[in-house]
């Protein structure tokens, strides 16, 4: 599956459920001055806002965690969680709507040795970027790179040319807007070994994923 197309400012400004299963097969670059590290996206979970989602840090509108969540389609919103974790998410539908895409999993293509730096010698290469704090991390995300453009250096991201096939699912981890009975918004690649594995909610929302 080779990365072809590089996505304008209008393939963000649809839903994230829209934006979500297209991101699939993604290729994302992030370069720091340690250097490259591509990844191929594998998992991703759709939210969107006001009022609808409860899964959604913009559930209950916008604050200062959220604003990026509410700016131009295309960019980063980056968040911390549990008190030690970045998480990574990727802006859509137009400016004022909330919605986003959580990178949840994917595949070092490129700069592996940098990646298992950031995560550790030990570390097996499908888990460099596998789950979303994961793929921050070997990606060298931080909290600072909140509001970045993804069109725009440092950054770039790559469609593929196959889409190919995907899963969906309930989202992970998101008690009361994930479960069997509704909000079936995690897609996946099929069978990838880098692909996180489910689990059942941990907490209470809306202070769940974006």
């Amino acid at each position: 599956m080779s990365a072809v197309g590089v996505p304008n400012r209008d393939f963000f400004a649809a839903s994230a459920l829209d934006v979500a299963p297209r991101l699939l097969g993604a290729r994302l670059t992030h370069e720091t001055a340690h250097g490259a590290v591509t990844l191929r996206i594998t998992e991703v979970e759709a939210y969107v806002g006001d009022g609808v989602d409860p899964g959604s840090h913009a559930f209950r509108g916008q604050t200062r965690r959220n604003a990026a969540m509410y700016g131009p389609p295309g960019h980063l919103y980056a968040y911390f969680t549990y008190g030690m974790h970045v998480c990574a998410n990727v802006v859509c539908s137009p400016a004022g709507e909330a919605s986003a895409v959580l990178l949840r999993a994917g595949e070092v293509v490129e700069g592996v040795e940098i990646a298992r730096e950031r995560r550790g010698l030990a570390v097996a290469e499908r888990d460099l970027a596998r789950g979303p704090a994961r793929l921050v991390v070997a990606l060298g995300i931080g909290l600072d790179d909140d509001g970045a453009d993804l069109l725009d250096p440092p950054f770039s991201l790559r469609l593929p040319e196959d889409q190919g096939p995907s899963a969906t699912g309930p989202r992970t981890g998101v008690s009361g807007a994930g479960g069997s009975d509704g909000f079936p918004w995690r897609f996946w690649v099929p069978g990838d070994p880098t692909v996180s594995p489910y689990r059942r909610h941990a907490r209470a929302f809306p202070d769940a994923k974006t």
